[in-house]
């Protein structure tokens, strides 16, 4: 099979298309032929060994893939050949087949195609996690959404809108912020040309938001927690500019705010149930036409070089696919 491979840490340049075998499936496990594979920040961090989880050399990136399942290992009984499944992981889905165990892929719903379905459980699992869990989001109240149009953030958005809730996108550019509009949001702030912290104090009327969505980091972090109300929450999902903040906790203090963690992929391990409550209360939103999952840009895997300088070079707006069987 084909495979991109990570064979030394670095940038995307340094990965490499080879042909390996085909992995056979043991016990307990299922073989995938993959039909696209989603782009997530946490690989650009894993071929770069700045991830929390860390392979061993070589190992083939890409931890969100859609297929179909080829091949049973012994003793699975709860799936059978052809079943459209979504798999996730820490790696191993850009190529053209992976083996997951069969209590970690989940059934991809009916009405959701591959291309959907690869970019949907990482992106709105986690933002779905991070307001229902973590911040426990209520429709009165305002969320504040930090690189509004990229995977992540516009699922925020998309979710922080289904939940009721005001939803404000913040990003870089006007484009960027007519496709958060388009998905949900109610208002907006050009981060790039206004100052982030004013607009938001303005367009809540002085109040400040409640919920802070923070993928980006950098400079952008601090404004965005002064902009937060009495009571507010600022979700730490990433770190997207590179750089992670040093936040002067008197901030918290003055207006007594809380600053939360959102580590999706440990609390996976560490509640599946729970887990699994939320991907299927997430598919039944999608099925009820609530949510409006993007993908903006398919790439081929060869050209993997070019989907992670969109993706690192911030210019995503939506989901990145690599199309691996069309």
């Amino acid at each position: 099979m084909q495979a991109l491979l990570c064979k030394e840490l670095g940038p995307a340049e340094s990965l490499v298309v080879e042909s390996i075998a085909d992995p056979r499936p043991a016990a307990g496990e299922v073989l995938v032929d993959i039909h696209a594979a989603a782009l997530n920040f946490p690989d650009t961090l894993a071929i770069a060994g700045q991830y929390q989880i860390r392979a061993e050399l070589p190992f083939i990136p890409g931890g969100e893939a859609a297929g179909v399942i080829s091949e049973l290992g012994e003793g699975v009984t709860d799936w059978a050949l052809g079943d459209r499944v979504i798999v996730s992981g820490s790696h191993g889905a850009f190529a053209e087949r992976i083996c997951k165990r069969a209590d970690e892929i989940i059934a991809l719903p009916e009405q959701m195609d591959f291309t959907t379905g690869t970019g949907f459980l990482t992106a709105y699992g986690t933002s779905y996690y991070a307001l229902k869990q973590r911040a426990k989001l209520q429709s009165s109240e305002t969320l504040l959404v930090l690189g509004a149009a990229g995977g992540v953030g516009l699922a925020a958005v998309d979710l922080g809108a289904a939940l009721g809730a005001t939803v404000i996108a913040a990003a870089s550019t006007d484009e960027k912020l007519d496709l958060a509009c388009r998905v949900g949001a109610q208002q907006r702030i050009n981060y790039s040309t206004e100052s982030l912290k004013d607009r938001a104090k303005e367009l809540t009327a002085g109040k400040g938001v409640d919920v802070v969505y923070d993928p980006v980091g950098g400079d952008l972090a601090e404004q965005a927690l002064r902009a937060t109300a009495w009571d507010g929450r600022f979700l730490v999902v990433g770190f997207a500019a590179g750089e992670i903040p040093r936040i002067p906790l008197n901030l918290c203090l003055l207006k007594s705010n809380a600053i939360i963690g959102v580590f999706f992929g440990a609390w996976i391990q560490r509640e599946p149930a729970a887990y699994r409550t939320n991907i299927a209360e997430l598919f039944v939103l999608h099925a009820e036409g609530k949510l409006s999952p993007r993908v903006t840009k398919t790439y081929a895997l060869a050209d993997y070089v070019e989907a992670f300088a969109t993706l690192t070079g911030r210019r995503a707006q939506g989901k990145i696919v690599f199309e691996i069987r069309k």
